[in-house]
């Protein structure tokens, strides 16, 4: 199912031929700023690689547009990414939404948060009003230097005690195909995954022939579709407090609402993300990051200096 043309497409042209940024700028409510063209340089960037690595613009289908959390009273669409301050932006998102139901975000539990039916994705439309956001919508996007990311996850879903579902799920898999002679009791718990264990099961054909990759690993490329979704924003995680505010006025949201300032010492840094590779070896360093490239390149993350695979 598609508009007229055949195709279901995002495009950075509104109505009059101008992206809902480009209104938004024309009609003098900001000045040109830094943070502008930091951001004019990043869709710039992504647009360009995206030309590069895809051959043929495929089809979007409803399914893919699972992650696209949808907000009609600011016209906004965002792409949530686990382990890049989803948590927060779905709150915030809640806020917007929530027709004052909510007025801080931090109010609002983190697993309420995480509730399906707490917000709308784009996937839940029928295709007219999917093409007419997609049109006429702000889009935006967070990402994170993709290692980073997924050593994150790594601590979040395996390193953590009351991460009971996913040792069910993952770990006793993992374990099971990827640890020698491992015992009884890891096979029945799966809550000792080593990083190597988790790498070796990211690179194993199997896992992809098996099932879609969970989202907390999954590639921002797959999850968000950056090629064929026009992202008028793309946030990062390492300037998250600017980033967050440069949306929310564009999007005019109340002035009330702010974006929670992160007070977590426990977060995932470069440095502590070098220390889970220095067991990995090259040869597998290099497919891991094969694996993840293109998100490297399409968000301008250069390759991280304690790999060893030049």
């Amino acid at each position: 199912p598609g508009t007229e043309d055949g195709v279901m497409r995002s495009s950075w042209q509104g109505k009059a031929g101008r992206s809902p940024l480009q209104a938004l700028y024309e009609s003098d409510q900001f000045e040109q700023s830094s943070l502008q063209a930091v951001h004019q340089q990043r869709r710039e960037l992504l647009s360009n690689v995206c030309s590069r690595y895809t051959r043929k613009r495929r089809l979007l289908r409803p399914d893919d547009l699972r992650h696209l959390v949808v907000d009609d009273t600011h016209g906004l669409l965002y792409c949530y990414v686990p382990k890049v301050a989803c948590t927060n932006w779905k709150r915030v998102m809640m806020v917007l939404t929530g027709q004052g139901k909510y007025r801080d975000p931090l109010e609002i539990p983190a697993n309420e948060a995480h509730v399906s039916s707490n917000l709308r994705t784009l996937s839940e439309y029928s295709i007219p009003e999917i093409n007419h956001r997609l049109r006429s919508y702000l889009k935006f996007i967070f990402v994170r230097e993709p290692f980073e990311r997924l050593v994150s996850a790594y601590r979040n879903k395996f390193t953590r005690s009351y991460n009971t579902a996913f040792h069910k799920r993952y770990g006793t898999k993992i374990i099971r195909r990827h640890r020698q002679e491992p015992s009884d009791k890891a096979l029945e718990r799966g809550d000792d995954v080593r990083f190597e264990e988790f790498v070796y099961y990211l690179l194993d054909p199997r896992t992809q022939r098996e099932e879609p990759f969970n989202e907390h690993w999954e590639r921002v490329h797959s999850l968000c579709h950056p090629c064929i979704v026009h992202y008028d924003v793309v946030g990062k995680y390492e300037t998250l407090a600017e980033d967050a505010n440069y949306i929310l006025q564009l999007a005019g949201a109340d002035t009330n609402i702010k974006f929670p300032s992160s007070s977590k010492t426990t977060r995932t840094t470069d440095d502590m993300t070098a220390q889970f590779f220095q067991d990995i070896s090259p040869f597998y360093q290099r497919r891991l990051f094969n694996l993840y490239k293109m998100d490297y390149l399409l968000f301008n993350y250069s390759i991280p200096s304690y790999l060893r695979i030049r």
